[in-house]
């Protein structure tokens, strides 16, 4: 019976890890269970077998970043070695290099949840609270707004980025200078 759940589980992050390959290369349009399926090197059915449809796919990839995220984020809170200024320098780093290297996948990251969401909020969640307490160590007054604000910042440097609204030369700082000047603007 082990055995049977061992090769169950490696099935489903083949799948996974093909549908994140489609994503990657061509968006979410280019990601169909049927080509999943091939790229993982398995049946066309198998990947029914594992997730309801391509929406409940997406969503196991969504979920799957953003656990990641959350990962690298409680690992920015703490870390003992970093100051203040540095985790959030990091973290904010973190989110935004999210789109820089993956833009597919961050667009998915941050779109309206479709089918079953149970697993992806719970993500989310993580990686919220982690941020909030980077930013509970530098501001003094509540820091659930102020992480609001630092996120929302984050998201649209990342936006403004992939659509190319931001160009250095027009404004004068790219998004790590921005990054740099909110560190500094919380800081003080």
């Amino acid at each position: 019976m082990a055995k049977r759940a061992e090769t169950a589980a490696a099935t489903r992050q083949a799948l996974l890890d093909a549908a994140s390959a489609l994503l990657d290369s061509g968006g979410v349009d280019a990601v169909t269970l049927r080509e999943v399926g091939s790229g993982a090197g398995v049946s066309r059915s198998a990947a029914y077998r594992h997730f309801d449809d391509k929406d409940d796919l997406l969503m196991a990839l969504a979920t799957a970043a953003w656990n990641a995220l959350a990962a690298r984020l409680r690992a920015l809170a703490a870390d003992p070695a970093l100051d203040p200024d540095e985790a959030l320098r990091g973290a904010l780093g973190v989110t935004v290099r999210v789109a820089r290297t993956r833009p597919h996948l961050y667009r998915l990251m941050f779109a309206r949840p479709t089918g079953d969401a149970t697993a992806a909020v719970q993500a989310v969640t993580l990686a919220q609270d982690a941020f909030l307490a980077i930013v509970g160590r530098i501001v003094e007054h509540p820091a659930l707004p102020v992480a609001g604000l630092l996120f929302a910042t984050a998201h649209g440097i990342a936006d403004l980025e992939l659509s190319g609204h931001l160009p250095p030369d027009k404004w004068g700082v790219d998004g790590d200078g921005i990054i740099d000047l909110l560190v500094r603007t919380i800081s003080n």
